[in-house]
């Protein structure tokens, strides 16, 4: 009988464990010190963009205190704010 009841039970699946690495995103905050020039020359320098995507970019963060300006892998995130950092421009980033 009790061999009846073991072979009745029923085996859970198992699962595998999966994780979604989710994109980081750099935010850049406004500031009073730096001009919109340098802003612009060093959102360049970091992201390789365009004049006028770093323009949007500063103004953004000029009008609303801060801007979404990069998303990727967080190695690249860090090469980002490095290089924003180079002239003290406030920065994070979240994931």
């Amino acid at each position: 009988m009790a061999d009846e009841q073991t072979q009745n039970i029923i085996q859970p699946e198992i699962e595998e464990e999966t994780t979604v690495d989710l994109p980081y995103r750099v935010i850049l905050y406004n500031d009073d010190i730096h001009t919109f020039d340098e802003v612009i020359r060093q959102l360049i320098k970091a992201l390789k963009c365009s004049f006028e995507q770093a323009k949007s970019y500063a103004f953004e963060a000029h009008v609303k205190g801060k801007a979404k300006i990069f998303e990727g892998e967080l190695s690249e995130c860090l090469r980002v704010t490095s290089v924003l950092e180079e002239i003290e421009l406030h920065t994070q980033i979240i994931a």
